[in-house]
């Protein structure tokens, strides 16, 4: 009944821009905390940026400045704004959506920085 989609990633140089979408169903979205995680080849997962039902926002260290997590209630939807993108930024992107002990993920959606 619930699910989380991902939608944007793609192949882009160093230093260019994605926006990546999280379109969600069967949940009432503005209730949740929203949280982009990532993977990359061998790694670890990573939390990139979260946002909670009260708008507020954190970053990693490593994307601080460069992305912005947004939401838009009307769409039920969350956004990851990606600028200046760097070869490291390489990794399948995940949503979670979280409140209490719900969690739910979406597929994923792979970024690649390759010049």
């Amino acid at each position: 009944q619930v699910q989380l989609v991902e939608s944007g990633g793609g192949l882009v140089q160093p230093g260019g821009s994605l926006r990546l979408s999280c379109a969600a169903s069967g949940i009432f979205f503005s209730y949740y905390t929203m949280t982009w995680y990532r993977q990359g080849p061998g790694k670890e997962r990573e939390l990139v940026a979260s946002i909670t039902s009260g708008d507020r926002t954190n970053y990693a260290d490593s994307v601080k400045g460069r992305f912005t997590i947004s939401r838009d209630i009307a769409k039920n939807t969350v956004y990851l704004q990606m600028n200046s993108l760097k070869p490291e930024d390489t990794a399948a992107y995940y949503c979670n959506a979280a409140w209490s002990s719900l969690h739910y993920w979406g597929q994923g959606t792979q970024v690649t920085v390759s010049s």
